[in-house]
């Protein structure tokens, strides 16, 4: 095994190889399993030997939401919010390889840091092209990247926060020069601002979706499907498939059957009981389990019952992970207060403060001794699985003595709206959904003082150095220790509830190879093929 570009500087050589059977945490042999406890990251169920690739046909994968548009920028480049879409689209400048965990050129042909960790050099492949004809260099990708900080992408304001300048020596070459040491700077690059858009896409002043991917757009339905052709000019060559089709499927156990019925090939699930369903039912696929996939949020900003420490100290006990995973996910979740549970590579000796109903009901007497009237609004998604949240969140605080109320909203628009612009509520539940190939990104947006995505309210300097410290941590030891500095503070200030991990799989056809996974969950169907009839 090639040594992980966390541990020093080295260049990532230009070979790709398009890993179709994953690992569980380690090489060998595909792991089965059967329960959503089983594995933690990697490739599950039996698959027989697919043979040669071969050319042809339509893939169809029914992702967790379809896409409102086709711009990377409006926020359409997460494992579950487009990611997969883009990339196909698009590309990657890096893929992240789950069972190595090392950083992969994908469109880029290398990538080297100095010593510090300070300055990166990307080069270009000789041969990318969009699917224009104009060629992939360094001008191009730096309007890319230029105009997905200008729309505020996904990852704008880490990125912004961490890269200092940027400079192009040649065609082929774009160095980055960052504010401080970061040695998984390349994450950055599995997303958002890694897929590069070409500059002809505005060219008319209207979007139009131009990259260097494997596919190109054939037809485009907003919130129904959108079919990609295969774009013969790609560095890679030609793909296997004709066609990838994305059909928009709401029902996560639709989802499910339309696999088992034949009439998709590979399907995004994240709800914990559909996932056991797959996974019982003995499905390959890949797995891939993220830290504070359950949260109960507190919103502690200035007149809110969350200001007061001890309100938010009462609602963290009142919370039993092990209750809400049996009332919402059908016992199949994976329960527990830790922010980085035991299969985390995180993992520290410091554990979640947890439930404790008698210190919930002796920090919310204090507060209401000082005139707290007891009360919280919980906001919500008017959806059938949301209100088992909503009412599960509901019995348990009352059983300590909060008395809430619950606000439905009629869209995930709505919710978001409500939640992150406007501020309204007290409580709600929702997913940090913290990457161990990276913890720093979404530990950064979601407890920052100053990010736009802190739907928290929380600020707190010595939060922010702990950040500042986990992103410039020379190893993962380093890491880790901060971590449990982090866990520690998040004990003693009560920000959020943590409820448990989440747990997602990818399942797909037996008929189907090639599918390559990434960071996020985002999947690559560059170098996918299916096989008709039975397999050697």
């Amino acid at each position: 095994m090639t040594p992980s570009i966390r541990a020093r500087a080295w260049v990532l050589t230009s070979a790709f190889t398009a890993a179709t059977m994953l690992l569980a945490g380690c090489a060998g042999e595909p792991t089965t399993a059967t329960d959503a406890s089983a594995v933690s990251t990697g490739l599950v169920g039996e698959q027989a030997d697919g043979g040669e690739p071969t050319p042809g046909g339509t893939l169809s994968f029914a992702t967790y939401n379809s896409v409102s548009s086709l711009d990377p920028a409006n926020r359409q480049d997460g494992g579950a919010t487009g990611g997969s879409e883009m990339a196909a689209i698009y590309d990657l400048l890096m893929r992240y390889d789950p069972a190595t965990r090392e950083f992969e050129p994908q469109l880029a042909q290398s990538l080297t840091s100095n010593g510090e960790n300070t300055v990166w050099t990307l080069t270009l492949r000789e041969n990318a092209a969009f699917s224009d004809g104009t060629p992939v260099d360094a001008d191009a990708v730096q309007w890319s990247i230029n105009r997905y900080l200008e729309k505020k992408g996904t990852h704008a304001q880490v990125w912004t926060a961490s890269v200092d300048r940027i400079s192009s020596p040649d065609a082929k070459t774009i160095v980055f020069t960052l504010e401080q040491p970061w040695d998984e700077f390349p994450i950055l690059f599995t997303t958002g601002p890694g897929m590069v858009v070409a500059p002809s896409s505005m060219a008319s002043g209207t979007f139009t979706p131009i990259g260097a991917g494997p596919f190109t757009v054939d037809e485009f339905a907003s919130q129904d499907e959108l079919v990609l052709a295969a774009n013969p000019n790609y560095w890679d060559g030609r793909p296997h498939l004709d066609k990838l089709r994305f059909p928009a499927i709401v029902s996560e156990q639709a989802k499910l059957d339309a696999l088992h019925n034949g009439d998709i090939q590979a399907a995004y699930l994240r709800n914990a009981e559909t996932v056991h369903n797959a996974l019982d039912a003995g499905d390959v696929g890949y797995v891939y389990t993220v830290n504070m996939g359950a949260l109960g949020l507190i919103n502690q900003r200035e007149g809110r019952a969350g200001a007061d420490e001890r309100v938010r100290k009462a609602i963290v006990a009142a919370l039993d992970p092990a209750t809400f995973t049996e009332r919402t996910e059908s016992g199949f979740g994976i329960p527990g207060s830790d922010m980085f549970q035991p299969w985390s590579q995180w993992h520290g000796d410091v554990s979640g403060s947890g439930f404790d109903p008698d210190a919930a009901e002796a920090y919310l007497a204090e507060a209401k001794a000082d005139g707290y009237d007891g009360k919280l609004t919980y906001v919500g998604l008017n959806d059938p699985i949301a209100q088992r949240s909503a009412l599960a969140f509901q019995s348990m605080l009352q059983a300590v003595g909060f008395t809430v109320e619950i606000v439905y909203t009629s869209s995930i628009n709505e919710l978001v709206k409500t939640m992150y612009a406007q501020h309204d509520y007290d409580i709600s539940y929702v997913g940090f959904n913290v990457l161990d190939e990276s913890p720093f990104v979404r530990m950064y947006g979601n407890f920052a003082s100053t990010s736009a995505s802190n739907v928290l309210g929380y600020s707190n300097p010595e939060m922010d150095a702990l950040l500042d410290r986990l992103q410039t941590a020379p190893n993962d030891d380093e890491r880790r220790r901060v971590l449990q500095d982090i866990q520690s503070l998040v004990n003693e200030t009560a920000p959020m509830a943590v409820i448990g991990a989440g747990k997602y799989f990818v399942p797909w056809s037996s008929d189907a190879y090639g599918i390559t996974p990434s960071a996020d969950g985002i999947m690559l169907f560059g170098n996918a093929w299916l096989v008709s009839g039975p397999t050697a």
